[in-house]
């Protein structure tokens, strides 16, 4: 069935977590109504959910994501802070083992947020829904669109109804408004008419398959899988080290012919901290509690996350997971698309979570979202076209960031890296030696991987001259951990 008829300014938004959230802040400017469809039933505070299964691995939302949420919900950051997440300044509070040596810790450049997972979705979440132009509509599952290949004009709506009768999330490992039924049964289908859907169901989105359904042809995609397996757990921190301590991070150096191993120790709300390792294929941590420390200690490049980790309490059990492939849709390309109708944050461009590039792109493509309608109009002809590349263009610069490291892991593609992958490789490695050693380099490298610049910043004439030139400073030989860092996660400080 369908509902009554709705005014021509309604916006649906496929998925309610953090991309889904700040497309609906980013159309409530616009629109009259904007109905976000979650599979979940989302939870009132910082709790977890059946649908989010990444909220248990380390999260970072670098300050170009930073900007751009706090654009769309002034005062977000101080809210964040004010619940216990952390501002940490790059790279003043980043103990860094690249795959050149030890970073320096250089005064601030730029900063990330820090915090749970859960946390950041609930702060953004509920500062959200407090616009009264936005509903959610949760524990329901999108089926399809509804229109055809000119123009896309509402979507299929299905609620779930759990095992005990009450509608409920019973969701499976996607975060996803759309992604098939799991131990539930469904109620009856109905129409939410539209004059704007966005897709922001993430890995799980079925948009393309939708498309096709209409009557259009299929998108071209790109994989690039590292075969990278990821176990993450939650730890109390040193009683000393719960505020105030810097994130510790030991990075793999693909020169060496050796899986790639990688670990990140950040720490985040009520003296906690959440540690991630990963390996690629031949090199993956495990699931079980009892390996999660020897990993650390003996199969990263430095045993510095697992002496950490000795003194600190665990919270948790392991949490693994291997989803973790590059997946990129070019929707942009197609030669036909229809009006009203976009996608973007997980479902246009998914990323190893590695790099810690997917919760900014979703909120600089929120923003791009807004500008766009803002410059041509709501309901003008065209607009889901040009929503379409405006969007395209922060998740393509996070994809050739991810992917021009992951190409080099083997099995990643059918053909390995080209020639040019090899070319940009090289000079990206010498940019890595340069800034152990100079602190303009790596804020030239920062600007980047905080996605507040792109990487033409770093092929102007004095950056090449500084690459040529190399480090200006002796490499370091351990950790750049303070002597009181080390004292307080009880650790013996060495020499400097």
């Amino acid at each position: 069935m369908s509902e009554p008829s709705t005014p021509a300014r309604t916006a649906v938004v496929l998925g309610g977590s953090h991309a889904g959230m700040l497309a609906a802040r980013a159309l409530s400017g616009f629109a009259d109504r904007v109905v976000v469809i979650e599979r979940d039933v989302l939870p009132d505070g910082p709790a977890p959910r059946r649908g989010l299964p990444q909220a248990r691995h380390a999260h970072m939302l670098w300050s170009g994501g930073v900007r751009a949420v706090e654009e769309l919900l002034p005062g977000v950051t101080e809210a964040l802070r004010d619940a216990g997440a952390r501002r940490s300044p790059v790279t003043t509070d980043m103990v860094v083992m690249g795959p050149r040596g030890w970073f320096r810790r250089w005064p601030e450049s730029h900063h990330v947020i820090l915090a749970g997972r859960d946390l950041l979705d609930a702060t953004i979440r509920a500062r959200v829904l407090a616009d009264e132009r936005i509903e959610l509509l949760a524990g329901a599952e999108a089926t399809g669109l509804v229109g055809d290949a000119g123009a896309v004009t509402g979507v299929r709506v299905r609620t779930r109804v759990g095992r005990d009768g009450r509608d409920g999330p019973e969701t499976g490992p996607s975060d996803s408004a759309s992604g098939p039924a799991n131990d539930s049964a469904s109620g009856p289908e109905r129409i939410v008419p539209a004059a704007l859907v966005v897709d922001a169901t993430g890995r799980g989105s079925r948009a393309a398959g939708w498309l096709q359904d209409l009557g259009l042809p299929a998108v071209e995609r790109r994989e690039v899988d590292s075969g990278l397996a990821y176990a993450s757990r939650l730890y109390l921190a040193p009683e000393q080290a719960r505020s105030g301590y810097p994130i510790v991070n030991v990075q793999p150096d693909p020169r060496d012919g050796r899986p790639g191993r990688a670990g990140f120790l950040l720490p985040i709300e009520d003296g906690r901290w959440i540690v991630t390792l990963n390996g690629t294929r031949g090199g993956e941590p495990t699931a079980e509690n009892d390996d999660f420390v020897r990993f650390a200690r003996e199969e990263l490049r430095h045993p510095v996350i697992g002496e950490l980790l000795d003194r600190a309490e665990p919270l948790s059990d392991v949490s693994y997971t291997r989803a973790t492939v590059n997946r990129r849709s070019y929707y942009e390309r197609m030669a036909a698309w229809p009006e009203n109708f976009a996608v973007l944050g997980d479902a246009l461009a998914a990323y190893n979570p590695l790099y810690g590039h997917g919760l900014a792109v979703a909120a600089q493509s929120a923003v791009a979202l807004r500008e766009a309608v803002r410059r041509h109009g709501w309901g003008s002809a065209g607009l889901s076209r040009r929503v379409q590349r405006a969007v395209a263009r922060p998740a393509g610069a996070a994809w050739d960031l991810a992917v021009g490291q992951d190409v080099f892991y083997p099995g990643s593609t059918e053909n390995g890296p080209t020639l040019r992958d090899r070319l940009l490789a090289a000079y990206v490695g010498r940019l890595m030696l340069t800034a152990t050693g100079s602190g303009r380099i790596a804020r030239r490298l920062t600007d980047v991987t905080s996605l507040e610049r792109g990487p033409q910043v770093l092929l102007t004439p004095t950056v090449l001259l500084a690459a040529t030139a190399g480090p200006l400073k002796r490499p370091l030989t351990g950790p750049p951990l303070t002597p009181s860092e080390l004292e307080r996660a009880g650790l013996r400080a060495g020499p400097g």
